[in-house]
């Protein structure tokens, strides 16, 4: 499931190539989620590592996450019986 949320948004994803010839890519909805990389490939590779490392400290944290293509990977309390 964790696979398929970060391809999902990763689908996403913006690049857009800057006036110094770097690539700059951003997840909408993933704030501060953001690369920039010499290559678009370069760039797309570290900006999966960005959102691994933010999904790992928002989920750690406690705090919300988006919806990805109906895949909601928050962490929801035990309802003690």
């Amino acid at each position: 499931m964790l696979f398929e949320y970060i391809q999902g948004a990763l689908e996403t994803a913006e690049y857009k190539k800057l006036d110094d010839g770097t690539w700059f890519a951003e997840i909408p909805g993933f704030e501060g989620v953001w690369a920039n990389r010499k290559t678009v490939e370069e760039c797309r590779k570290e900006l999966v590592e960005v959102l691994e490392e933010w999904l790992i400290l928002k989920l750690r944290d406690g705090d919300t996450v988006p919806t990805v293509k109906d895949i909601d990977i928050n962490i929801k309390e035990a309802v003690s019986t």
